[in-house]
């Protein structure tokens, strides 16, 4: 057994080689490695949200949490811990308790865009359309180029039955993020079952599947069949 010095030097080296591996998507080496950190380090707490993150990136969304939360219990103002937490469980439909993660994280760090988009979205899923409008819109005033932002306010504002809204947006994300498949995809949905603008619906749909969005083409070959 080596000394509290020792024991972190090595920590911080299987913490550093996990990172690699994660970069290199090899999720299941990265967790042994964050493991082992962790066993020499029990209070380095960026190893639990980067083990919760390998975990997740697996879909085992129930162990990611339980990594994130004792992150959270090293530092109780960790404010990554809870946005990837609250992602978690976002992907377990639990969106209650997402959208408390996602107000905690832009509670301790304002300037949180990721998690500020993340809690408009989980607003839009609990039908807080309005809610998730106000607050995917203050992410563009403080970030006028977030393509996601626009996006979801696009997504949010369909849900509003503000097609021509919608449109806007997704034509925003699809400006600053010129390869956003699903913004080509709502968008000409929306063109060619709403406003039945069958050019530009159709056009969209189309770079949205050369995009690899396959489900455009989907949309596509039922607008025909109904058509014939």
């Amino acid at each position: 057994m080596g000394t509290t010095k020792e024991n972190n030097k090595k920590a911080e080296e299987y913490f550093n080689r996990a990172g690699k591996k994660f970069d290199l998507k090899d999720y299941v080496g990265a967790i042994a490695d964050y493991s082992r950190a962790l066993e020499l380090n029990p209070e380095l707490y960026e190893a639990y949200n980067n083990q919760g993150l390998a975990k997740a990136a697996l879909g085992d969304f129930t162990g990611a949490i339980e990594d994130y939360s004792m992150a959270i219990s090293i530092d109780s103002r960790f404010a990554e811990a809870y946005n990837n937490r609250g992602l978690s469980k976002a992907s377990l439909e639990d969106y209650e308790g997402a959208l408390v993660d996602f107000s905690r994280a832009v509670e301790l760090n304002p300037n949180f865009t990721n998690a500020y988009v993340n809690l408009g979205v989980t607003q839009g899923q609990l039908k807080n359309y309005r809610e998730s409008i106000t607050t995917l819109t203050k992410v563009i005033e403080v970030n006028p180029n977030d393509a996601k932002a626009y996006y979801n306010r696009g997504l949010t504002k369909c849900h509003h039955s503000d097609y021509e809204g919608a449109v806007s947006d997704f034509s925003k994300a699809i400006e600053f993020g010129s390869t956003y498949a699903e913004a080509y995809f709502n968008r000409g949905s929306v063109k060619l079952l709403i406003f039945d603008d069958k050019i530009g619906g159709l056009n969209d749909l189309t770079k949205a599947g050369k995009l690899g969005l396959q489900d455009a083409y989907e949309v596509i070959k039922k607008y025909w069949s109904n058509k014939s």
